[in-house]
């Protein structure tokens, strides 16, 4: 299980480097252009999803994907366990719910980004979600959606420790996005130790108001 990031890391994770978020050097950059590409031309679906069915998958059925495939959402769905640990409720529907509203403020966050960080993270999400270097880069046999969570653990560990820039910063990009989008929901305040806003702000600032 990886480590969630303390409250000081998710403020210092807003602060993105406007030109890159995972900083990988004109190497990197023309290896994660080539496996985008590659995937693309296989036919790796990188079309954001929609909308999709609650019933099946817990997402808002309201809610529109404008940035997520349902690859990526696949693939994040895998990852978020792993990433977020004991933070996640144990009963099983409640589990559900909260990582599908994740991934939903994920998609949110990212169509927030600008037009160089989203290409970044576009061709990230192919890397690992494309089957030849899910296999042979990330090590993860069975598709996303058929890995188990210690594969995908083992995966998150094997970047964070790899002597290779690429795989430590797409690590970081993973678990930044993740926990901020999880802790930064008022509802899992309390997890990272946050109180929520001071009563002047709540009293100043409408947007702070309970409805």
């Amino acid at each position: 299980m990886t480590d969630p990031l303390s409250p000081t890391d998710e403020l210092d994770s807003l602060c993105l480097d406007r030109r890159s978020f995972l900083r990988t050097g004109l190497g990197g950059a023309l290896f994660l252009g080539t496996v985008s590409l590659t995937a693309g031309l296989s036919g790796c679906a990188t079309a954001p999803a929609g909308r999709l069915g609650a019933v099946d998958t817990r997402m808002d059925a309201r809610y529109q994907f404008q940035f997520l495939s349902a690859d990526d959402i696949e693939l994040l769905e895998a990852l978020l366990p792993a990433i977020l640990g004991s933070a996640l409720p144990e009963q099983a529907n409640a589990r559900r719910i909260a990582i599908a509203g994740t991934v939903e403020r994920i998609d949110m966050g990212i169509h927030k980004f600008g037009p160089a960080n989203q290409k970044e993270l576009r061709q990230l999400f192919d890397l690992l979600n494309f089957g030849l270097t899910r296999v042979t880069i990330a090590r993860v046999w069975p598709a996303w959606r058929d890995a188990t969570a210690e594969q995908a653990d083992a995966f998150l560990q094997r970047w964070r420790s790899s002597s290779i820039g690429l795989f430590n910063n797409g690590y970081m990009a993973l678990t930044k996005i993740s926990n901020v989008a999880f802790y930064g929901h008022q509802e899992n305040w309390q997890l990272s130790g946050y109180p929520g806003p001071p009563d002047w702000a709540v009293q100043a600032l409408p947007q702070f108001r309970s409805a």
